[in-house]
């Protein structure tokens, strides 16, 4: 694979917060929902179910026009698929061909999809491109809005795949999965995806060819904690204004890495230690690149998946991973035994930005003013599984 190229960044002052309204793109375990708010972010109103009875793992807004959603959902009829609107959720459309791995012959045990797991737009000067991220992993493309995909041959079938994602057998309890599907906004051809179990991967050709960046990160559950690849990444963020800095969140630990370095540094040491840095979610300020918000789990013993001690808190860094501040001002102050999942934690990009975050109890919670106190705003939703902020 080529080396990456280096393009001057983007002046971090280009980068201006919006004053209009908010949508917040709601998968659930049984359908979609979409939380409308004023410009103050104060009155939300709770539209009805959209795919009622169906798991919707990602709903995502095409931000190059503002009016395209995708949903992956996965439904009892009609197996994994991905539904298209064009008119923000009036009416869905069903792909025509949903992400597949080709068929093989009679006899022979290919790669079935599971789920599809991840949506992410393409890049910005590729109007209709999207790409998918499935159950086995797996990477797949539209040129067509979503209409139709096809698979990125480059990496479902490289003949390492299997070991570098170790098989259907090594992933998360509800299977192994493709997520963080990151595009360089400086250059369409630079991907970055993770993969659980997997690790990260980077690719500079759009997708023809792949190598591991796992560098620095630990897989403490593997005989050798220090694998080329074979990692739990849970989430991986790419900061738009400085492309060349990401983050994760990972099975074991949070890293931040400057890409020239091509190492991963464990930030999440300096967490406090009877919290520990284990979680799902990561979130990225949308001006600042050192500021970064967690939602840390207990993954002690038989990782029991809930907010420690029973009580809920976002952490957030402003300087990069070097310090860590709590704040659960606004949260349960004990028996509060919920979680955040990867897909489930976003950010708007007004002054001061506004999060939000759902539960695996079904319950939305929201802060207007960075994380400083939180509110829940709309509780007995479904299991929650991805929250996605569209400025609208």
């Amino acid at each position: 694979m080529s080396q990456v190229r280096r393009l001057p960044r983007k002046n971090a002052a280009a980068s201006k917060p919006t004053t209009g309204s908010v949508a917040l793109l709601t998968g659930t375990r049984k359908g979609a929902f979409i939380l409308r708010g004023d410009r103050s972010r104060r009155t939300w109103k709770l539209s009805q179910p959209m795919f009622l009875g169906h798991i919707v793992h990602h709903l995502v807004l095409d931000p190059r026009d503002r009016r395209t959603l995708l949903a992956a959902a996965r439904t009892g009829h009609l197996g994994p698929t991905v539904f298209r609107s064009t008119d923000f959720g009036k009416t869905w459309q069903e792909a025509k061909a949903p992400p597949a791995f080709p068929k093989v012959p009679e006899g022979q045990k290919g790669l079935v999809v599971d789920h599809v797991f991840w949506l992410t737009p393409g890049h910005p000067k590729e109007h209709n491109v999207w790409y998918a991220g499935t159950s086995p992993q797996g990477l797949f493309r539209s040129e067509d809005g979503g209409h139709t995909w096809e698979s990125v041959k480059g990496f479902n079938e490289h003949p390492l795949r299997r070991q570098w994602t170790g098989g259907e057998q090594d992933g998360t309890p509800d299977g192994p999965k493709m997520h963080s599907i990151l595009i360089d906004p400086r250059d369409s051809n630079h991907l970055y995806i993770g993969m659980s179990s997997g690790g990260v991967f980077e690719s500079t050709d759009k997708g023809a060819s792949w190598a591991p960046l796992n560098k620095g990160c630990r897989a403490d559950f593997l005989p050798n904690p220090e694998p080329e690849y074979g990692h739990d990444p849970h989430c991986v963020r790419l900061h738009p204004l400085n492309p060349d800095r990401l983050y994760q969140q990972n099975h074991c630990g949070i890293y931040r890495m400057d890409r020239a370095e091509g190492r991963w540094v464990r930030i999440g040491e300096n967490m406090p230690k009877q919290i520990g840095d284990i979680g799902f979610s990561l979130v990225l300020h949308p001006r600042n690149p050192e500021a970064v918000w967690v939602f840390p789990m207990d993954g002690t013993e038989v990782w029991p998946r809930v907010s420690p001690g029973g009580k809920p808190a976002v952490y957030v860094t402003k300087n990069a991973g070097k310090s860590w501040i709590r704040r659960d001002k606004g949260f349960p102050k004990a028996q509060a035994w919920w979680t955040v999942k990867r897909q489930a934690m976003t950010a708007d990009a007004h002054e001061p930005v506004g999060l939000y975050l759902g539960t695996t109890s079904g319950e939305l919670w929201a802060s207007r003013n960075g994380g400083s106190r939180w509110t829940c705003f709309v509780r007995h939703l479904p299991e929650i599984y991805s929250v996605e902020a569209a400025e609208l």
